[in-house]
């Protein structure tokens, strides 16, 4: 089942690299006490996802959090190491907290996953956003396979 607006973050392990090592993000903890812009994407350093998805919330961050956004979170079922270093590439260090879902449980859970095994990806997420306030959606945007609109930076800043 699909996680949709009232429904509580479940409970999941994500890496995040800090000081050059994984270190666990419980989403207990993470998303406890604060209002976090989410978004999801299929795969770090893929086209849409380099070129357009990340790029957008590294620029608006600012805005973001002017709109009462406590923390900013993309999440991709890669491991840490790549979430870190595509971070750094992309300029989202002290922006954008790249969270890695590595063996996807945490997007299973949501019921976001898709099946990417025809283009030799495995399972991956869904291309999504959210906006979580102390652990309960409010509101979950996700896209049409291959579309890039209701995800995006800009769309999330107007709902918000």
């Amino acid at each position: 089942m699909t996680i949709k607006a009232g429904d509580r973050i479940p409970s999941a392990t994500l890496m995040e690299m800090k000081d050059g090592k994984p270190t666990p993000v419980s989403t207990d903890d993470f998303f406890k006490d604060k209002k976090v812009a989410v978004f999801a994407l299929p795969g770090a350093f893929t086209p849409t996802c380099s070129a357009k998805h990340l790029p957008g919330f590294v620029q608006h961050a600012d805005e973001i959090r002017k709109k009462g956004v406590d923390a900013i979170a993309c999440i991709s079922v890669n491991d840490a190491f790549v979430m870190g270093a595509w971070g750094q590439q992309q300029g989202a260090e002290g922006k954008v907290h790249m969270l890695a879902d590595g063996n996807g449980d945490f997007t299973r859970a949501l019921g976001l996953e898709m099946d990417a095994t025809k283009f030799g990806m495995g399972k991956r997420s869904q291309r999504f956003s959210m906006i979580v306030d102390h652990g309960v959606v409010k509101q979950l945007n996700v896209e049409e396979p291959g579309a890039f609109s209701v995800s995006s930076a800009e769309h999330m800043l107007k709902q918000l």
